[in-house]
């Protein structure tokens, strides 16, 4: 089998960064974080987020101009039904908004993306956990994930908090 070294990048799996180093021959082969294979984002730590939240962009993303176009026609085939007027009686977009007095449909959606839902965004699962455990056992934020890692230290720990109240 031929390896291209050229081509070829290695990773290792691990929850803690591992330095290892491939050698080919005479060449090592640069150790990387992460890369993309099939479409798929990979993590040296084996986590999903990053992926996930590709994804989630990628669905979520803003009109597209096909989408942009159609709403548009739609808008301006009912502006002109509306008015009395066909494509034929050539009459200017801008001047058939002015007497309903309506503005354009794709600058409504525009603004309503750009506005943030009122109130206080939703807790996360993971900030939640976060903070109970800063206030409950003093591990930091910034530390939890590594502490957690660890089973016993993380058993151990749970075992200092007091027990769960009866929901009964």
């Amino acid at each position: 089998m031929k390896i291209s070294t050229s081509k070829s990048e290695a990773m290792v799996l691990n929850r803690k960064k591992v330095e290892c180093l491939l050698r080919v021959k005479e060449e090592i082969l640069p150790q990387v974080e992460k890369f993309k294979y099939l479409g798929v984002l990979f993590t040296s730590e084996g986590k999903m987020e990053q992926e996930i939240d590709r994804r989630i962009g990628a669905a979520s993303a803003v009109m597209t101009e096909r989408t942009r176009s159609r709403v548009q026609t739609s808008e301006m085939s009912f502006l002109h039904r509306m008015a009395g007027l066909s494509l034929r009686d050539r009459v200017k977009s801008s001047a058939i908004r002015e007497e309903p007095g309506v503005e354009p449909l794709l600058l409504q959606v525009e603004r309503s993306q750009m506005r943030r839902p009122p109130g206080r965004p939703r807790t996360r699962w993971r900030d939640y956990v976060s903070r109970l455990a800063w206030e409950r056992l003093g591990i930091p934020p910034d530390v939890l994930e590594e502490v957690a890692g660890e089973r016993e230290v993380w058993a151990s720990l749970l075992r200092l908090l007091p027990p769960r109240p009866d929901p009964g």
